[in-house]
């Protein structure tokens, strides 16, 4: 019979354990599904025979709750939950946020800041002499020295701020089972030093076989230049096959990098997705409203990892690496029947993917022999000319699902990489996904249009989405189908200047577009924009970058890319102003704002002062469209802004 992981003592002794083999700490709730990492590292040791119980949101004002089962005879696992606990936390505004989806009832409060680093110290604080091992995408991307956006400082690996002893990085199933093999061999935690995918201390700078050296912690604190270039050493390294160990030296202390991890074989994968997963959150969670986070993956499929995009703001290259794992289709479909089952299933299937949905392959057959390019991307700033570019495998994938009994309708809601899929002579992928796997609109990340920030965020230039929309647009036109394109698009990213900010609000114009959300940038440990950000360096060829960092011109840039709506009417006009593009302030058909206060600081294209006082109230037209209020989104998501669009 299936069970939680053990949550407390009572737990224990109903399975007649007196001793738990490793004690899980995670800061998120335990949800018992392979969408959440804690739950799959606790299932793949317990099928590997070791006894593991879980501490989800540990109290951290004390010990106690660290010490629910007692001493565990090989470690603590620490892990801050499937998001970054800084980024739960805070907007790319540094507010604090007032919800966590993966926590009871939604509610925030039930972590610390820096999660891994509080839960550390405690268990240090009641157990000196267990082995530390963090994982997870907190401590994963603050292996070595980083960029903390949040205190605007250089802070130190994580591995000595918390005082751990072994950082597992990557997605860690792998890592975690050789550990607890050398752990339960009886090896010191210090002697486990041979793991790929795993970082760890030393003070013997003998201890790593030929190293690349990375900068001293005090040079790359003085030196931008020298971040930068430590960085790119990281970026170039991280591949399982042509990676070598890294090494950064500190005072008192090595940090040292192996290679990442090897790559999961099919057979590999299928068996951590097989795991006898409760798919809920613990019963614990029930009177205080469950856990929300569940509500976007009970009905979701996982059948990938890896991603060959490298987008410069993503941190994914960092973690889950370049190269692309698959599960089988049988896996996935038995995962899918197991769905069907369940008693609040609705017959929709909501999502098939992952980091990239329509990725299911290696970008190329070089990569199983010679590991990922280190001066090349698959995709940027044109598809290499070795680039598998094939949708077969996902769309048979697709069709098996969708006529499983039981299932009305099969949905796709990862992220699909357009450019891959605009690339792929076939088109019987792209219609059948427009036929049967949206619920009438798609949503898509163009980003920007600007060919500098574009360049800059390693995507597409802007006719590779042109070319998108339009393909997209006849399909739907051929299928008598009336279903909508939702761009999504960020501000502020390193290299956009008001003047691009503007060009993407021309571009808006033109479409007849407004999008709902905008994401301002965010920079987040690991990530190439990031160091971009920090430096002012782009570190592939430590060019300056122009980096719009004060919270006023963020809040332009991002009011320009929504400049229909009129609480953002003075921060438009401000923008407008100061780009010099007072020719978008008027009552033409290009123009992005009427005249308002303030109008009378600049003149128009003849050199005179506006006439009309307009104070930002919208027209009648414009008034129809707003009015709707909580509908207002809907339409303007919709890509009313292509050809043909029939107005309402």
């Amino acid at each position: 019979m299936k069970k939680y992981l053990p949550i407390n003592k009572e737990d224990m002794t109903e399975r007649g354990w007196d001793q738990l083999d490793f004690v899980l700490v995670s800061g998120d709730a335990y949800v018992d599904h392979p969408s959440f990492g804690a739950a799959v590292i606790g299932r793949v040791l317990e099928n590997r025979g070791y006894k593991v119980g879980i501490i989800p949101q540990p109290a951290w004002n004390d010990t106690s709750d660290f010490k629910r089962f007692g001493k565990p005879r090989l470690g603590f696992l620490v892990t801050s939950g499937n998001i970054d606990s800084m980024v739960n936390h805070y907007s790319a505004a540094r507010k604090r946020r007032k919800d966590d989806l993966y926590s009871p009832g939604g509610k925030s409060g039930y972590r610390p800041d820096r999660a891994v680093i509080i839960y550390s110290q405690k268990i240090k604080d009641a157990y000196s002499d267990v082995p530390i091992i963090l994982g997870g995408i907190e401590a994963s991307l603050r292996r070595f020295a980083h960029y903390d956006y949040w205190s605007d400082k250089v802070r130190r690996s994580i591995l000595l701020d918390a005082k751990a002893d072994i950082v597992v990085y990557g997605m860690g199933e792998q890592q975690i089972v050789d550990i607890a093999e050398a752990l339960d061999s009886g090896l010191p935690v210090s002697e486990i030093t041979f793991i790929k995918g795993t970082a760890y201390k030393t003070k013997d700078k003998d201890r790593a076989y030929k190293p690349l050296w990375l900068p001293h912690y005090d040079e790359i604190l003085a030196s931008k230049r020298k971040y930068a270039e430590s960085f790119m050493l990281q970026y170039k390294n991280m591949d399982s096959i042509q990676g070598k160990p890294l090494m950064e030296p500190y005072k008192n202390w090595y940090v040292v990098q192996n290679p990442p991890a090897d790559p999961m074989s099919q057979s590999e994968l299928d068996n951590v997705y097989a795991l006898p997963y409760m798919r809920n959150y613990h019963p614990i969670y029930e009177s205080m409203g469950g856990i929300p986070a569940i509500k976007e993956v009970k009905f979701s499929l996982i059948s990938n990892r890896g991603c060959f995009g490298s987008c410069n703001f993503c941190a994914l290259t960092f973690h889950q690496g370049r190269v692309v794992q698959v599960r089988s289709h049988q896996s996935i479909i038995e995962e899918a029947q197991h769905i069907t089952e369940e008693p609040d299933f609705k017959g929709y299937i909501h999502d098939v993917g992952g980091p990239t949905a329509n990725f299911r392959d290696r970008a190329c057959e070089k990569q199983i022999e010679h590991g990922v390019c280190r001066d090349k991307q698959c995709l940027f700033p044109a598809p290499c000319k070795q680039l598998k570019i094939d949708h077969q495998d996902y769309l048979k994938l697709l069709r098996a699902l969708r006529v499983l009994p039981k299932v009305k309708k099969v949905f796709v809601r990862s992220g699909l990489r357009y450019d891959y899929l605009i690339y792929d002579k076939n088109d019987e992928f792209f219609r059948e996904l427009c036929q049967h796997h949206i619920s009438g609109q798609l949503k898509i990340a163009p980003e920007h249009v600007s060919p500098g920030v574009l360049q800059k965020m390693g995507k597409p230039q802007r006719d590779i989405y042109d070319r998108f929309v339009k393909k997209y647009n006849k399909i739907n036109k051929d299928l008598g189908m009336n279903q909508f394109l939702v761009p999504y698009l960020m501000s502020s990213h390193p290299g956009s200047t008001l003047k691009d900010a503007v060009e993407l609000a021309e571009y808006l114009r033109d479409l007849r577009v407004m999008p709902e959300q905008v994401q301002d940038f965010y920079p987040t440990p690991a990530t190439m924009s990031t160091t971009m950000f920090y430096t002012g360096l782009d570190p592939r060829t430590m060019e300056e970058v122009y980096i719009p960092k004060s919270p006023h011109e963020k809040a332009m840039q991002r009011a320009l890319i929504q400049y229909r709506k009129p609480q953002n009417y003075q921060l438009v006009y401000e923008a407008l102003v100061k780009a010099g593009r007072t020719d978008l302030i008027g009552f033409g058909k290009n123009c992005l704002i009427k005249p308002g206060r303030g109008s009378g600081d600049f003149k128009n294209a003849q050199g005179k002062t506006p006439q009309k006082n307009y104070q930002g109230k919208p027209d009648k037209k414009t008034s129809g469209e707003r009015k709707t209020g909580g509908n207002e989104g809907k339409k303007v998501q919709r890509s009313k802004a292509v050809k043909g669009r029939k107005k309402r």
